[in-house]
């Protein structure tokens, strides 16, 4: 067997489609939903700043609420993200 006798290498497959794009009104409300999202974590951040300056810790009473408030802020960076970047592409 020699190189000539290998066969050609199989022609590429067709084309990927086109994906759908998302229509403004879901980006819109993604981006909006995202900034509600925001409020509770700028809260937190406040709530925590405020004990951590009072006592130089966050008070074991609020921190689970700071916590939380600060994930659900984190959530609403990751929605108006999405909303952004998947309405360019």
């Amino acid at each position: 067997m020699s190189i000539s006798d290998t066969p050609p290498p199989a022609p590429p497959g067709p084309p990927p489609a086109p994906t759908e794009k998302r229509s403004g009104c879901l980006t819109a409300l993604m981006a909006i939903f995202g900034i509600m999202l925001l409020l509770p974590g700028i809260c937190a951040m406040l709530f925590g700043g405020i004990s951590i300056s009072d006592s130089g810790k966050i008070a074991s009473d609020i921190a689970p609420l700071v916590f939380l408030g600060l994930v659900v802020g984190i959530g609403g960076v990751a929605l108006i993200w999405a909303a952004v970047k998947g309405r360019r592409g």
